[in-house]
C-alpha cells in the first residue's frame, strides 16, 4: 500500500486551511530549532493539536548511527513507518563542508553486481516524505555544532530515477525550502534512458547535477557489471547525452560520468582508452574515477598504482578527471556498501 505524504493528508485533513498554511508548516518542518508540531508557535493550538493527530513529524525514526575512525562520515540506519529499515550518509568533505547522501528506495531492482544494495533486491519505492526526512535527521544532528548541509547526493540505495515523481518531489522541496541550490544537488542513475529522456521534455525537473553511472565503455563489460546494460545502451547515451547538451548547453559542467574502478575487470589501460574514446564521442563531460569498496563479494579494488595510471592516461587526451575521496568505509558507508544491516 502507498504511504501518504504529508502533503496529501494536509489536503485531506485541513482542505479548509489558507493556501499559505501549507507553506508555513513545510517552513516549520525544515527548523532544525523546533522537535515537533507542539513547538510551531506560529500555527494555532488547535491546529498544532490536529497536526500531531493526523500528521507525521518525522517519518522516519533513529535505529543506529556509526562513525568513521577519523569522524569525516557517519552512517545512519533508519527505520519507516512500516518496519522497512533504510540507509543515509553524511560526509564532510577537505574544506569542513557537510554532504548528505540519502537514499531513494529499499533495495534496488537494478542488480550491479558489485553493489552490495544490489544484492538486497527491491521492496518498494520511498516517498518524499522519507526522502527529505534522511536529509532533516542529519540537519537536527548538526544543529548541535552550529553546522549545515552543503550538499545532498542521490546516490544512496536504489535507483533516484526508478523512483521518478518522488525523487522529483524531494528535490523540489529541498531546492525551494532546505535552502540548498539545484547546483549543489546530485542525482545518480544507472543509466535509466527512459527516465533520462523523460527529464529532457519535465519542465518541473530541476536544473540539478546529474551523474551516469558507465562503469565500462565497453559494452560486453559493462553488461556483465550491470545487468540492466544491454548491446547499444551506449550508442543511445551518446545520443542522449548530444540532445541534453542541445537542449541545455548551460548546464555542460552539470554531467558527470561515474567509473568504479575494480582490479582486473575494468581498470587497464586499454580500458582507459575505451573511456577516453567514448568521451570524447560526448563531449567535454567529467568522469568520476571511484576506488571500488569491499562489499563481500569476489571483486576487489584495483591498486592505487592502477588507479593513478588510469586516470593520468585520461588526462592525456584531454579528459577531465577526478577520483573520488573514498569516506567511510571502514563503516560501511561508502560507494556500493549501503544494506541496511543493523550491525557492522
Amino acid at each position: 500500500m502507498e504511504l501518504k505524504t504529508r502533503g496529501t493528508l494536509f489536503r485531506e485533513f485541513f482542505s479548509a486551511e489558507p493556501a499559505f498554511r501549507w507553506r508555513q508548516i513545510v517552513c516549520a518542518l525544515f527548523d532544525p530549532t523546533l522537535s515537533g508540531w507542539g513547538s510551531v508557535t506560529t500555527l494555532s493550538k488547535f491546529l498544532r493539536n490536529e497536526l500531531s493527530a493526523h500528521v507525521s513529524w518525522m517519518s522516519l525514526r533513529e535505529g543506529m548511527v556509526l562513525r568513521s575512525r577519523n569522524g569525516d562520515t557517519e552512517k545512519a540506519l533508519l527505520e519507516c513507518s512500516d518496519g522497512a529499515k533504510i540507509e543515509t550518509v553524511l560526509m564532510r568533505n577537505a574544506r569542513g563542508h557537510w554532504s548528505v547522501c540519502v537514499s531513494s528506495q529499499v533495495g534496488c531492482a537494478m542488480g550491479c553486481t558489485f553493489c552490495a544494495t544490489g544484492r538486497m533486491g527491491f521492496s518498494r519505492n520511498l516517498s518524499e516524505d522519507e526522502i527529505v526526512d534522511q536529509f532533516r535527521f542529519w540537519q537536527y544532528r548538526l544543529r548541535q555544532t552550529g553546522e549545515i548541509v552543503s550538499n545532498v547526493v542521490f546516490m544512496g540505495m536504489g535507483e533516484p530515477l526508478a523512483n521518478y515523481e518522488s525523487v522529483r518531489a524531494a528535490v523540489r522541496t529541498l531546492i525551494e525550502y532546505a535552502g540548498i541550490g539545484p547546483t549543489r544537488i546530485t542525482v545518480s542513475t544507472v543509466g535509466l534512458l527512459p527516465a533520462m529522456r523523460r527529464l529532457l521534455d519535465d519542465p518541473l525537473w530541476p536544473p540539478v547535477r546529474l551523474a551516469v553511472s558507465l562503469h565500462s565503455a565497453d559494452s560486453a563489460t559493462r553488461k556483465r557489471l550491470m545487468p540492466t546494460s544491454f548491446d547499444r545502451f551506449l550508442d543511445e547515451l551518446v545520443a542522449w547525452t548530444t540532445e541534453y547538451f542541445l537542449r541545455h548547453g548551460e548546464r555542460r559542467r552539470h554531467l558527470t560520468f561515474e567509473h568504479i574502478l575494480i582490479r582486473g575487470e575494468n581498470d587497464s589501460l586499454a580500458d582507459a582508452e575505451k573511456l577516453a574514446r567514448f568521451s570524447r564521442r560526448v563531449g567535454k563531460v567529467k568522469v568520476n574515477l571511484i576506488p571500488y569498496n569491499d562489499t563481500s563479494n569476489p571483486y576487489r579494488g584495483s591498486e592505487s598504482a592502477s588507479v593513478t595510471r588510469f586516470a593520468e592516461r585520461l588526462r592525456e587526451v584531454g579528459v577531465v578527471a577526478t577520483v573520488r575521496k573514498t569516506m567511510g568505509n571502514d563503516i560501511a558507508a561508502a560507494c556500493g556498501q549501503l544494506a541496511a544491516k543493523k550491525s557492522e
